[in-house]
């Protein structure tokens, strides 16, 4: 009996203790970011009644969460615009084939100016194909670089030299590049789309590159051996060691990429007035109206939103591929 009632009161105070815990872990991963969260948003209300520009008083929280319903609603009404363009097309070319059944219907495009969300989906599809094409140059040429020592000697010069070139000093490059190269008459992708990619794929390369050399060459030796000892062709050796091995400092380099490349791309956009988000800030700093400043202020805060959910998205793509959970905590 003294047994059991040991048991019972061990088994007692263990739930007690996870009762007691669980509320520890909600306020660190809930409440204190929602405090830290109310406290920024005073402050800046604070700091915005006393602040004025000479487009007016600089935007507290409440004028900025206004003006992402007016963006929404400009998105609304321009897409309707976009739909009853092409009603009336339809209309006019089923009249012209009525009366001509030789006539060849054309569908042209609608040229109405992008909205905020079309400039955010621009600035994603772009940041993304520049981040996948950077990957598939730099991880291979990681895995490279760390397994051979006369490679890392040949080429770590010339990482040296352009690690440390600000991607915007290849924008004037790129763009003389890709206006002489890309010449096409029905060109698949438009010009400013290719300029901003290159940009991105360009400050994508050198982390990834670095990071997956590192991680490669730091192998631990034991591994290496028994590769040697089951004679596992190179191919196999890659797959089964080195990758699996490598995947934490691959995963490092890429998350670093993709937070560069957002912030170039933001850059790249407004310098190069490439459509997307750059371009939309660029655009209300000129225009100089009233609502400029709250405008510019929502999209600062969804550029950040979106900075945050492409690390979070990269790190929680490695919690599911990577053997070491330890290394994907944050």
């Amino acid at each position: 009996m003294t047994t059991i009632s040991k048991k019972l009161t061990s088994n007692t105070t263990a739930v007690s203790l996870k009762s007691f815990i669980v509320p520890n872990e909600m306020i660190k991963n809930v409440l204190l970011p929602l405090v830290g969260i109310v406290c920024f948003l005073i402050m800046w209300a604070i700091a915005a009644n006393n602040i004025h520009t000479s487009l007016g008083q600089f935007p507290g929280p409440t004028d900025v969460f206004k003006q992402f319903g007016n963006l929404y609603q400009e998105h609304v009404a321009e897409r309707e615009k976009a739909e009853s363009f092409y009603q009336r097309q339809e209309k006019r070319n089923a009249n012209r084939v009525a009366k001509d059944p030789n006539y060849q219907p054309k569908l042209r495009p609608y040229t109405g100016k992008e909205t905020f969300i079309d400039q955010i989906g621009t600035s994603l599809k772009t940041v993304l194909s520049g981040f996948a094409l950077a990957a598939l140059v730099a991880v291979p040429l990681g895995i490279a670089i760390g397994l051979s020592k006369s490679l890392n000697t040949a080429i770590n010069p010339i990482i040296q030299i352009f690690k440390p070139v600000s991607p915007l000093a290849w924008l004037p490059l790129v763009t003389m590049v890709v206006s002489a190269v890309y010449t096409t008459a029905d060109p698949m992708f438009a010009k400013s789309f290719i300029v901003s990619l290159v940009t991105v794929t360009l400050c994508c390369l050198w982390p990834m590159v670095i990071n997956t050399s590192v991680g490669v060459s730091s192998i631990n030796q034991d591994w290496v051996n028994v590769s040697k000892v089951l004679s596992l062709p190179s191919w196999v050796h890659i797959r089964k060691i080195v990758l699996p091995a490598a995947v934490p400092s691959i995963f490092i380099g890429m998350r670093m990429s993709i937070g560069i490349a957002w912030m170039v791309l933001i850059a790249a956009e407004m310098l190069a007035q490439n459509p997307g988000l750059g371009k939309f800030v660029w655009d209300e700093f000129q225009n100089g109206s009233s609502q400029s400043l709250s405008r510019i202020m929502a999209a600062v805060l969804v550029i950040g939103l979106i900075g945050f959910l492409l690390d979070r998205s990269m790190l929680s793509l490695q919690r599911a591929v990577s053997w070491d959970k330890d290394s994907a905590k944050r």
